[in-house]
């Protein structure tokens, strides 16, 4: 079974390839356009960030954000030297971990879900990554995961069930979702201050911008470090344990 840490991002053991390998647009998240295969100009000669420490003052909030379940530094120890392969593995690795990470937290409820580990596992050690019908996988783990959902959740009232609901801007300061449906919703900006997200499933939950202030994410479901560091809170949040509180949040959460 894999271990949580080993699908976290550890930079200090990567060859930069989210640097290199993904798309940058122009945006709100992004200071410039980068075409994929090429190097950031913030990328350093041993593959470290120059501005790591101030990315969000110098207009890439995107690279914080972004997590690849520690595919970055498991393809660079693979394969041992950048170059084309790497890049073209990296994302169908990350999808790849990405799951693992989601069946081992469904694991702690399920205990028949280790062959589905073991299955996703060796797919993730081909050889030629980009063979990986990652789709299909997707699809036999989506399965699984609902059926965990539901087993934890159990039976909800209709208006907890919001699988893909457009909740931008959303005023639920408050509000008690606790083990609502929120898969694929989209709250970005949303006013979550003090909501009850308890066992909530949050798998794909657009957090962008919202308020988690005083919010309790206990036990919160397939929820990933990407989705917290996107969202704002504060000192009085409470999160699942797998995710840690981002630096970048304040006292307040303002």
């Amino acid at each position: 079974m894999p271990n949580r840490t080993d699908l976290q991002a550890d930079c200090s053991s990567c060859f930069g390839l989210c640097c290199v390998a993904l798309t940058f647009s122009k945006s709100a998240d992004f200071a410039i356009d980068k075409s994929a295969g090429e190097a950031c100009p913030n990328l350093s000669d041993d593959f470290r960030c120059t501005i790591h420490s101030t990315l969000r003052d110098k207009g890439f909030a995107g690279c914080t954000v972004y997590d690849c379940f520690g595919a970055g530094q498991a393809i660079s120890q693979r394969m041992g030297k950048p170059g084309p392969e790497m890049f073209a593995a990296l994302p169908i690795l990350r999808q790849l971990h990405e799951l693992l990470w989601y069946l081992t937290e469904a694991l702690e409820y399920n205990k028949d879900l280790q062959p589905a580990i073991d299955r996703v596992e060796a797919v993730s050690r081909t050889a030629d990554l980009t063979t990986v019908d990652v789709v299909a996988e997707r699809a036999i783990v989506n399965e699984l995961l609902l059926d965990t959902s539901r087993l934890v959740r159990g039976k909800q009232s209709k208006k907890k069930e919001r699988r893909g609901a457009d909740l931008i801007g959303a005023r639920l300061r408050g509000a008690d979702l606790a083990k609502a449906n929120l898969r694929g919703a989209y709250l970005i900006g949303a006013d979550l201050r003090a909501a009850d997200l308890r066992q909530a499933d949050l798998i794909g939950a657009d957090l962008r911008d919202a308020d988690l202030s005083g919010a309790d994410l206990t036990g919160a479901l397939f929820l990933t470090q990407s989705q917290i560091n996107a969202a704002r809170g504060d000192h009085t949040t409470r999160l699942p344990k797998a995710v840690t509180r981002p630096s970048h949040w304040s006292a307040t959460g303002a």
